[in-house]
C-alpha cells in the first residue's frame, strides 16, 4: 500500500471512530457496555464504508509453472494406408498420450495434416493430397513466442505445397520416418506432353517422359491407346546409367470431338507400385475448315498457284469464282482474295466494305487502277500505260507475323503498271518493290488493320513463277506454300468472341476439388453479372445427372465440384432465360497420387531434422523420441511470476459485512428499545 493511501487509512480511522463516539457515547447520558458495543458497531461500519470510498488497491505476486509446447503433427493422407501403417501410427499416438513422464514434462497438442490443417485427437488417413510445408509453417505462427518442440509422423512424400525442406522455422523438428524406406525397382510414366487441341485429319505430337528405378538392365514395351486399341507401341531399352527416356511420336487426328488416350508401360515383375505405370491424356479434336474464295475476272495460272499453296493446309478449303452479275454469299468464307479487281468487283468490294471483312488483294496487268482509287480502300496508284517487272526486297523490320526471307530477293519479278504505289491507311512493308536492282521505297507486298478490317495488298502478278522458282530451289513447295499461308492465317484470323466462354479441362482426377470457371458478357461485349448460369453433367455410364449453379466471384463465374466419382462426363452449361449454351465431355481418372510412391522419403526428412536442429527416427524405434524429448533441457518447464492488482471495491464479502454490522445494530437497539 503507497504512503498516501496510508495517510488516508488513518484518517478514516480516527474519523470513524469519532462518529461513532459521538452518537453512541458521547451523547448518551448514562452510557452503558451495550452503548460500548453499538460504538464499535457504528465505527466499524463508518471505517469499511470510508474504505470502500477510497478504494485502495492491493497487489497480489503468483508463481506459474509453465510447460513446453510438444506439438505432434500427424499426415492424415491416404499413403499411409497404402504403405498399411495406419494401425502403428495409432500406437504410435497412443503412447505419446499415456506417457505420464511426456505429459508432464509437455502441453501436448496433436493436429492432422494432408490437404487441410487442424487440430485433432482422432485421424481417418483419407485425404488425397499431402502438403507439409503448411503445418510447419503455421506451428512456427502459433507457438511464436514458445519454447517448442515438434513430432512430425508422415512418410516425408508430399504432392502439393512448398518445398518443406526449405521452409523457414525456428523450431526444432523431430520426424518419426512412417513407411518402408528400401527402394525397390520401378518403371513410371513421369509426364505425358500434347497439345489440348488439334484439326481433324493432322498429326498431333504426343512427347512421354519414361524413368527407371533400378540396378538391372529391361527392356519394356510402351504403348498408346485409344478406346482399347492400341494405336502405338515400341519397346524401350532401360538400365541403371540410361534410366531414363524422352518418346516422342505423332497420332492421327481422325475423330471429331474430345478423344481419350492411354499410355501405358509394361510391369516388371513383382514391381511394388503398378498404378504410375498408366496415365490418361486428352486432345479436343476440331473439325472446322477455313473457308477461302477466290475471285478473279479471268482465269490465270496464278490462281492455280494460290489454291494449291492455300490448301497444303489441309484445314483450308478454296473455292475459285469467276466475277459476275450474281451475288456472292461473302459471309460464307474467312477470306475473300480479289485477283485483278475492275468495275465488275464493285459489289463485292462494298460488301466487303460494308461487313469490315478482311481480304487481299493482288493487282498485276489486267487491273483497273482507275476503279481502284476511287473505292476508298485505303491505296492508291499514279500510272502509266506501261507494265513494269518488280523484283522484291525482303524487309527484317516487318512485325505483324513472323515470316522468314525464304529468299525472295532471287524469285522472278512480278508484273504490274508502273507508277508511285502509296498505301493510306496504317500499315507494315514485309516487301518492298525493286526495279532492275534501284530499290524503292513503294511496298511491293504490305499488310494493314484499319477498324478491325485485315487488308493484304501485294502489287503485283506472277505468283505461279514464285512456286516453281522455289521448288526449283528447294524441290520443295513448302517455304513458298508457307509464306502463302502465313498470308491467310493473318488476314482470316479475326477473332469473334464468343459471349459465354468456360475454363474447364478435359481430365480431373478423383478425389480432387474441380475448379470450372465461366465468363459471359452482354450483347456490347460487356461483362454481366445479372446472369444465371448453370451448369449440368451426366454420367455416361449411370445415365446420373446434376445440375449446379455458377456463383459470381469478381468479374467471372466459378463452380467447385467435389466427391465425383470416376468416370467419362458429357456436360452442359447455359445461361437461364438465353438461347445461349455450349457442350462438351470430361473425364474424371482413378488416380490417388498419394499412391504414386514406392517407398518414404527419408532423405528429405532426415535434411529437415538437421536444419532445425532436431533428430531422424524411424519408426521400429520411435520410442526413442519419447525418451529424448523427457531429457532434453531445451525443454524444461519455466517457473513465472504473475503480478495481480485488486481493487478493494471488487471484495462483495466487504459490502456483506458492512450489511451484517447494520443488521446486528439494528436488533440490538430493538432489544434494549431504542427503536
Amino acid at each position: 500500500m503507497e504512503k498516501y493511501s496510508a495517510i488516508w487509512f488513518i484518517i478514516a480511522f480516527v474519523l470513524s471512530g469519532s462518529l461513532g463516539y459521538y452518537q453512541y457515547y458521547y451523547r448518551v447520558k448514562k452510557p452503558t457496555k451495550v452503548s460500548f458495543l453499538l460504538v464499535i458497531i457504528r465505527s466499524l461500519v463508518f471505517f469499511l464504508l470510508m474504505l470502500v470510498i477510497l478504494n485502495p488497491s492491493i497487489t497480489k505476486e503468483s508463481i506459474i509453472n509453465q510447460k513446453a509446447k510438444l506439438s505432434v503433427l500427424v499426415d492424415n493422407s491416404s499413403s499411409i494406408t497404402f504403405f498399411k501403417k495406419d494401425s502403428l501410427v495409432h500406437a504410435i499416438l497412443q503412447n505419446f498420450k499415456t506417457h505420464k513422464k511426456l505429459n508432464k514434462r509437455f502441453d501436448i497438442n496433436y493436429y492432422s495434416f494432408g490437404n487441410l490443417f487442424q487440430q485433432s485427437d482422432s485421424f481417418s488417413f483419407d485425404e488425397n493430397q499431402t502438403d507439409i510445408s503448411m503445418p510447419l509453417e503455421r506451428i512456427s505462427k502459433i507457438q511464436k513466442n514458445a519454447s517448442n518442440a515438434i513430432v512430425l509422423l508422415s512418410d516425408g512424400n508430399q504432392t502439393i505445397g512448398n518445398d518443406y525442406q526449405y521452409t523457414s522455422i525456428k523450431d526444432p523438428v523431430f520426424p518419426v520416418v512412417i513407411g518402408d524406406t528400401t527402394k525397390y525397382q520401378d518403371v513410371k510414366i513421369a509426364q505425358i506432353n500434347v497439345n489440348r487441341y488439334s484439326f481433324i485429319n493432322n498429326q498431333f505430337p504426343v512427347e512421354s517422359i519414361l524413368q527407371y528405378e533400378g540396378t538391372q538392365t529391361i527392356k519394356l514395351r510402351y504403348s498408346l491407346e485409344n478406346n482399347g486399341k492400341i494405336i502405338f507401341s515400341e519397346r524401350i531399352n532401360f538400365s541403371e546409367k540410361n534410366n531414363s527416356h524422352i518418346l516422342k511420336t505423332f497420332i492421327k487426328a481422325s475423330k471429331e470431338g474430345t478423344n481419350f488416350f492411354t499410355s501405358k508401360i509394361e510391369y516388371l515383375e513383382n514391381e511394388k507400385n503398378v498404378v504410375n505405370n498408366s496415365k490418361n491424356f486428352s486432345v479436343e479434336v476440331i473439325d472446322k475448315q477455313s473457308e477461302i474464295l477466290i475471285v478473279s475476272s479471268f482465269y490465270h495460272p496464278d490462281l492455280g498457284a494460290l489454291k494449291k499453296a492455300i490448301e497444303s493446309d489441309k484445314q483450308r478449303k478454296v473455292t475459285i469464282r469467276i466475277v459476275d452479275n450474281k451475288n456472292i454469299q461473302l459471309n460464307n468464307y474467312q477470306l475473300v482474295v480479289l485477283y485483278q479487281p475492275n468495275n465488275k468487283f464493285n459489289i463485292i468490294i462494298d460488301q466487303l466494305n460494308s461487313n469490315k471483312s478482311s481480304f487481299m488483294l493482288i493487282t498485276g496487268s489486267k487491273t483497273d487502277w482507275l476503279f481502284l482509287n476511287n473505292k476508298s480502300l485505303g491505296i492508291n496508284k499514279k500510272n502509266i500505260n506501261q507494265l513494269e517487272n518488280y523484283s522484291a526486297r525482303f524487309y527484317n523490320g516487318f512485325l505483324n507475323f513472323s515470316q522468314k526471307n525464304i529468299g525472295f530477293e532471287n524469285l522472278p519479278p512480278m508484273i504490274d503498271y508502273y507508277g508511285e504505289t502509296t498505301v493510306s491507311i496504317p500499315h507494315q512493308t514485309l516487301l518492298y518493290q525493286s526495279i532492275n536492282g534501284f530499290s524503292s521505297q513503294n511496298p511491293l507486298l504490305a499488310t494493314a488493320n484499319h477498324n478491325n478490317q485485315k487488308k493484304v495488298f501485294l502489287f503485283g502478278e506472277g505468283l505461279w513463277k514464285w512456286r516453281s522458282s522455289s521448288f526449283l530451289k528447294n524441290d520443295s513447295f513448302q517455304y513458298f506454300d508457307e509464306f502463302i499461308g502465313n498470308l491467310v492465317q493473318y488476314a482470316s484470323n479475326k477473332k469473334i468472341r464468343n459471349r459465354l466462354d468456360l475454363d474447364i479441362n478435359s481430365f480431373y482426377n478423383a478425389n480432387s476439388s474441380i475448379q470450372i470457371g465461366a465468363f459471359y458478357v452482354d450483347e456490347n461485349y460487356q461483362f454481366d453479372d445479372r446472369a444465371t448460369i448453370l451448369f449440368t453433367i451426366k454420367n455416361k455410364n449411370s445415365k446420373k445427372k446434376q445440375t449446379f449453379p455458377f456463383s459470381l466471384s469478381g468479374s467471372s463465374y466459378q463452380l467447385e465440384l467435389t466427391s465425383l466419382e470416376a468416370g467419362e462426363y458429357e456436360y452442359t452449361i447455359e445461361v437461364d432465360g438465353r438461347n445461349i449454351s455450349k457442350k462438351g465431355t470430361f473425364k474424371v481418372n482413378e488416380f490417388l497420387v498419394e499412391e504414386q510412391f514406392t517407398n518414404a522419403n527419408s532423405y528429405k526428412l532426415e535434411l529437415l531434422a538437421q536444419k532445425t536442429a532436431g533428430k531422424l527416427y524411424f519408426e521400429d524405434k520411435y520410442r526413442l523420441v519419447i525418451d529424448d524429448l523427457t531429457n532434453d533441457t531445451r525443454f524444461s518447464t519455466i517457473q513465472k511470476s504473475k503480478k495481480t492488482i485488486d481493487k478493494l471495491v471488487n471484495w462483495q464479502w466487504l459490502m456483506l459485512l458492512i450489511i451484517g454490522l447494520l443488521s446486528l445494530e439494528w436488533f440490538i437497539r430493538k432489544y434494549i428499545g431504542k427503536i
